[in-house]
């Protein structure tokens, strides 16, 4: 089973990948494109061009993860954007708003990290 937990890295692919491809194709896609290792854990995303349907591929230390959900009305209203870089990370608590077809900008979670108590 796959479980998304707050210490796992979150990759999503700014443009949009050929949704033909099955695990091997999008393998490559984080080797060569995205530059990450897929076999380190990561958390990749993909999004078809129609902003309908995302893919996410999981390394999981004996196999791969393949997941797939496509919207059955709408479309992600959000994606990151760049011209400079080929993906953008995201927390785990952003991914699950992103899955919702919500904007993870504008979730208001607590900080990744915080002190506590009195700082001296």
């Amino acid at each position: 089973m796959i479980q998304i937990t707050p210490q796992m890295r979150v990759v999503v692919a700014v443009e949009p990948a050929d949704f033909r491809k099955g695990i091997d194709g999008l393998a490559r896609l984080c080797k060569e494109v995205l530059h990450h290792d897929p076999f380190r854990g990561w958390v990749f995303v993909f999004r078809n061009r129609k902003a309908t349907a995302l893919k996410i591929l999981v390394y999981d230390g004996q196999g791969f993860w393949l997941c797939y959900k496509r919207l059955s009305r709408g479309r992600f209203r959000w994606w990151p954007a760049s011209r400079t870089k080929a993906s953008r990370t995201l927390l785990a608590h952003e991914l699950q708003v992103l899955l919702s077809a919500g904007n993870p900008e504008a979730s208001q979670a607590a900080p990744a990290w915080r002190p506590v108590g009195p700082v001296d």
